[in-house]
């Protein structure tokens, strides 16, 4: 009965470590805060389905919300994700529109959904160049969605990093500080970003290796992840895996990795 029982045991023991491991436990893996996303793709993804570049863009919004709920599932306190530069308003006039409409259409859709499931949403770029109308919505839903505690959700759009500096230094400059007052925690205090933590993971789709004037200051220290997914069919599994990838990482920040032992 004794080499029944522990047969038995030892069974249930490989049953166990043959199922897949969630990566959402904090033992696991380093803690993870705040995971910024460069969508990338959403263009090729239509292309390749002989579809107008805005259905890529459309499907990219889904993508989006899978992943807000699997970063929720999984414990990250923050998102922060590039949906549209500075840069961006170089591309023809169709998408841009396309775009801008798109914006304004997944905020009117998706905003008291994001409010009941506890989302916090903040705007990161320059509003002041934005339509009134989307300007408004923009204000409306971030002074909606102020207090939930879930996860934090910060849109980057007409973002840009560089612009982000030069906007953070006018203002100094505005406010009469002195030379000797500059530090790095007076500039952060002074970026779009300020009170916010700094990205923990960077995740690029579609294979690309470029930052593309993303959270340039913010990203001194952040680990870099890129995949050869195309934003539209990024999911669940695709964040896991990339999770997966930051708990193999060891972050130094310009030190060197202690010796075991």
């Amino acid at each position: 009965m004794t080499k029944i029982q522990d047969l038995l045991s030892s069974r249930r023991k490989e049953n166990v470590s043959a199922q897949p491991q969630s990566v959402a436990s904090e033992q696991s893996r380093p803690p993870i805060r705040h995971i910024a996303i460069i969508m990338d793709g959403n263009g090729r993804w239509a292309t390749s389905r002989h579809l107008p570049r805005v259905a890529g863009h459309k499907a990219g919004v889904s993508a989006l919300r899978r992943v807000v709920e699997c970063a929720t599932d999984e414990n990250i306190e923050m998102l922060s994700v590039y949906a549209f530069s500075t840069e961006n308003w170089n591309r023809p006039r169709i998408e841009v529109d396309g775009l801008m409409r798109l914006f304004w259409e997944t905020i009117r859709s998706d905003l008291e959904k994001l409010h009941r499931d506890g989302v916090r949403l903040r705007h990161l770029g320059r509003l002041h160049d934005l339509s009134p109308d989307i300007q408004q919505a923009v204000r409306d839903s971030v002074e909606l969605t102020k207090n939930n505690t879930r996860i934090g959700l910060n849109v980057c759009f007409n973002y840009g990093g560089r612009a982000e500096v030069v906007d953070a230094v006018r203002q100094i400059i505005a406010d009469g500080l002195q030379p000797e007052a500059i530090s790095e925690e007076l500039i952060a205090s002074y970026l779009y970003t300020r009170d916010l933590p700094d990205p923990d993971m960077v995740i690029r789709t579609a294979g690309e290796m470029r930052v593309s004037n993303f959270l340039l200051w913010q990203s001194a220290y952040s680990e870099y992840y890129a995949t050869p997914t195309l934003w539209p069919d990024f999911g669940r599994e695709d964040l896991l895996e990339a999770l997966q990838s930051f708990a193999q990482r060891q972050r130094k920040f310009g030190g060197i990795t202690p010796k075991n032992g």
